[in-house]
């Protein structure tokens, strides 16, 4: 009787263990989706400045240096460096219009996180986002970190752009 138990708890045990190998092996990624070809296409963009929020004036402390136009600001200067694109006065004259926010939040995540960086990719002919990307600034008790997480959001939304714009590698088959 013992060795029945034995055994089958044994098979119970492999079974266990190679199910999610055997799950992992049947899921296969999905190829990329296409980039919006309005995208590639892109010479010239306008920068448009979707706001920001603060709190300053509630807890009457900086929440991060450069106040509520520092995304706009900030963006700016990095599509200016970068040079792929010409930037345009007006959204007539653009291929495609990047609209830059600033938003606090409470997300409800676990981790302390001081609000969110949106930027949102919008064709001017048609006024349909063609693609948006946002990342999360993580809070901090220093002014300091705060601003340093600020500048690794903002990095972090210029390089997704960035990445958006190379070529796509070769999928094997």
């Amino acid at each position: 009787m013992k060795t029945i138990k034995l055994h089958a708890l044994c098979m119970s045990m492999a079974i266990l263990v190679s199910a999610p190998m055997l799950r992992a092996e049947q899921f296969k990624a999905p190829a990329n989706a296409p980039v919006p070809p309005q995208i590639a296409a892109a010479h010239s963009i306008f920068i448009a400045n979707a706001g920001g929020e603060s709190l300053d004036q509630i807890t009457d402390q900086t929440v991060f240096n450069g106040g509520p136009d520092r995304p706009y600001n900030e963006f700016y200067a990095a599509m200016q460096a970068w040079g792929h694109y010409q930037i345009v006065p007006s959204p007539a004259a653009a291929d495609l219009i990047f609209q830059i926010s600033w938003n606090l939040s409470d997300t409800g995540l676990k981790l302390p996180v001081l609000g969110q960086l949106r930027l949102l990719v919008i064709d001017p002919k048609t006024n349909a986002t063609l693609w948006s990307f946002t990342e999360y600034v993580r809070g901090a008790i220093l002014l300091g970190n705060r601003d340093k997480n600020f500048d690794y959001a903002m990095t972090s939304v210029v390089n997704r752009m960035k990445a958006l714009e190379a070529p796509a590698p070769a999928v094997a088959q």
